[in-house]
Order: C-alpha cells, then sequence, then structure tokens
C-alpha cells in the first residue's frame, strides 16, 4: 500500500464513520491534515512494533516517541518526506488498566479474526474482534476512555487535526465557522487523546454521538472520535522555527529519547 491510498482509505473511513466531519466546508479540499491521530494497543498483533515497519515502508520516518503515564500511553510521531500529513501512533498499555478492565480488553482482543491480524490488514480500518456488550463498554469507559473506545472501534483513526495557519483564516475565524455547523469544543487543556503543548493555541471537537449497535442487541448513543484545530503560537527559538505543528504538539515534558 502506498502512502497517499493509506492516508485516503483512513480519511474514507473517518468521514464515513463521522458524517457530521465528512459535511464540513470550512475549508478547500486541497488542505490536508496537519496529522492523523492513530490509536492502537500494546496486545498481540496490534503493537506499535509490528505496525511501524509497514509505514516506514510508506516513508514515514518516526522522529519523536513520547510517554503519558497517566494516560496509559505510548506515542510515536512519524512524518512523511514530502510535507504531507503527519501520523501519531498512540499506543495504549493495557497494563495500565486495572486488573478487571484488562481482563475484559484482553478477552475481547482473544477473539480477533486471523485474517485481520496479519500484513497490510493490521493497518486497514476495522474492529478485529466482535462487538463488545454495553456493560463491557461502561465498564472499561469506567477504567479509561481509550479502552472503551477501541472495544467498539477497534486499531484505526480516531481523530484529525488540521493548521489553520493553512487555511488562510485566523483559528478564531475557523472556530467560528464550526460553531455555525453546531460543533462545540471540549473545553480543559486535555484534548481528545493527548496533553497538548501550552504553546499552541489549540480546540477539539468531538463529533456528534452515534447510534452504535452493541452485542446483545442493545443500541446506544456514543461519541466516537472529532477533529483537533490548531495554530503556531509566534516562533521564539530557531528549533521552533524549524518544526512542524505536529512535532510541537506535545508537552516537552512527556518526550523520551528514541530507541536505536
Amino acid at each position: 500500500m502506498q502512502r497517499k491510498e493509506f492516508q485516503q482509505q483512513l480519511w474514507l473511513d473517518f468521514v464515513h464513520r463521522h458524517p457530521d466531519i465528512g459535511a464540513l466546508d470550512i475549508w478547500p479540499d486541497s488542505i490536508n491534515p496537519e496529522y492523523l491521530m492513530f490509536l492502537t494497543l500494546n496486545q498481540g498483533p496490534f503493537r506499535s512494533e509490528k505496525l511501524l515497519p509497514s509505514l516506514y515502508h510508506q516513508g514515514y520516518r518516526r522522529v519523536k516517541q513520547y510517554a503519558m503515564a497517566d494516560r496509559g500511553l505510548l506515542v510515536d510521531l512519524l512524518l512523511p518526506p514530502d510535507g504531507g500529513a503527519a501520523v501519531m501512533l498512540a499506543e495504549l498499555q493495557a497494563n495500565s488498566l486495572p486488573p478487571m478492565h484488562r481482563d475484559l480488553l484482553k478477552r475481547l482482543i482473544s477473539q480477533s479474526h486471523r485474517d485481520d491480524c496479519k500484513g497490510q490488514n493490521l493497518l486497514a480500518p476495522c474492529r478485529p474482534w466482535d462487538m463488545p456488550d454495553w456493560p463491557t463498554f461502561e465498564r472499561l469507559l469506567e477504567a479509561n476512555p481509550l479502552a472503551a473506545w477501541l472495544s467498539v472501534m477497534g486499531p484505526r483513526l480516531h481523530h484529525v487535526g488540521f493548521n489553520a495557519d493553512e487555511l488562510g483564516e485566523t483559528l478564531e475565524a475557523v472556530c467560528e465557522g464550526m460553531l455555525a455547523y453546531g460543533m462545540a469544543p471540549q473545553t480543559g487543556r486535555h484534548h481528545a487523546v493527548l496533553p497538548i503543548n501550552p504553546k499552541l493555541q489549540y480546540h477539539y471537537y468531538p463529533a456528534h454521538a452515534q447510534r452504535m449497535v452493541f452485542a446483545d442487541g442493545d443500541e446506544h448513543m456514543v461519541v466516537l472520535g472529532g477533529i483537533a484545530l490548531l495554530a503556531t503560537a509566534p516562533v521564539t527559538t530557531q528549533q521552533e522555527g524549524r518544526q512542524r505543528p505536529a512535532e510541537q504538539l506535545l508537552p516537552e515534558h512527556t518526550l523520551c529519547q528514541l530507541s536505536a
């Protein structure tokens, strides 16, 4: 799979899952996302180390790694060679969950279908295991919203981030456009999956709730993913001037030294 095809596949699945975001008309089609947040977990074939080789083959290079113990996350930042959308590969650490919740999640993963756990299928948008029942989802939600999200979505694109600086508008103007479409930003600095660098202007918009059919036929409205808008702060150092917004997205204290 080529990089352009991969990104297009992720985007098409994303707007299919979130038609309210697909209907937004506040930026030209020529504008690419600044980053794609792909969420997975450190179990079996879905571990980041199993997904990275396919991304390397597409030309991505890993430039930074972050750790957020309070979220149970390790995050790899990968950049393409052509300035296109960066990939944030966020891996939930199952062992960060309480034992009961960890067992619930592992039990789901053990049902994974074999063909969905090999080759390029690992990066395809899918849920490789059966849909959980509603009580399982609720218990996982109590422990970690990302674990609950993974239980019903499987490893896939969680949200996309757009750089308002590329849109020819101020961030405030773009945010007004979002409000006109009935989308309100989430409050607080801990947005979506990640804590955000306070130097950036950043707004995260949860997608509208969708009706999901859980195991045993239960239907419930749940929020699954969203969209982020960001703008860079005035450059204060030469290093910041050389970095993309995706490279400045996370707080510096979460940065790890890359392994060889």
